[in-house]
């Protein structure tokens, strides 16, 4: 597995670097944004630990660029611990967001988390879609495409989310439930997460976000993928 690790102080470079080589990951570095994304794009790697406070380009725009090209994870690392700013990271995108300073046992444990994650769910109906009504998942090319024609592209935690809703059509799923199967069992997630990813995912698939047509919310219960 080949870690990319994109910071621009030098020392928690150095630090997280020589973690992951000791865990056994091939790592490479950058420290601002314009590198790492040529980087990226020339040797795409399976994971990228992002810091978000970065001068000319923050970890946030990186997201964003990557997003527009791949679906490779991404950890933020971040001094700024507010609910806003890890709301930001997650709408854009991220697998997961972790204030500084953090222990080095617990980034080790996140990046171990959504490897495994990434990879159980490539092994999971890998080559099969999934198609429910007029919506069809397909999961070679993370892509939503409906009846009329429409082609919505997902970033690889919306669709996990969008599929396990989709193979459970018609059942009300609760919000440990999805955070488990979805992020993985135990994953200490923030409160809101599902709530941003499944405002996320209206965002994109409904005609009107704010009335769901696919995607509700049953109150107290959880969400629903409605058999339009």
């Amino acid at each position: 597995m080949r870690v990319m690790v994109v910071d621009d102080d030098a020392p928690s470079v150095k630090m997280i670097s020589f973690l992951l080589r000791e865990e056994g990951y091939e790592v490479a570095s950058a420290d601002n944004g314009v590198t790492a994304l040529d980087l990226i794009e020339r040797e795409p790697p399976d994971l990228v630990v992002l810091d978000v406070m970065m001068p000319h380009m923050d970890g946030f725009e990186v997201c964003r660029r990557i997003r527009q090209k791949m679906d490779v994870p991404i950890i933020f690392l971040s001094a700024k611990g507010e609910t806003v700013d890890k709301v930001a990271g997650l709408q854009l995108g991220a697998d997961d967001y972790l204030a500084k300073p953090f222990e080095p046992s617990e980034l080790l444990a996140r990046v171990k988390a959504v490897l495994r994650r990434v990879e159980a769910f490539a092994l999971e109906d890998s080559q099969s879609r999934l198609v429910v009504g007029e919506v069809t998942l397909d999961p070679v090319s993370n892509r939503t495409t409906f009846s009329d024609g429409r082609v919505v592209d997902l970033t690889p935690i919306e669709f996990r989310l969008l599929h396990c809703l989709m193979r459970n059509a018609g059942r009300i799923l609760s919000h440990d439930l999805l955070m488990n199967s979805v992020w993985g069992y135990n994953y200490e997630g923030y409160s809101n997460q599902i709530a941003v990813y499944m405002r996320r995912l209206r965002m994109k698939i409904e005609s009107d976000p704010d009335n769901p047509k696919f995607l509700t919310t049953v109150r107290g219960l959880g969400y629903k993928f409605e058999r339009a």
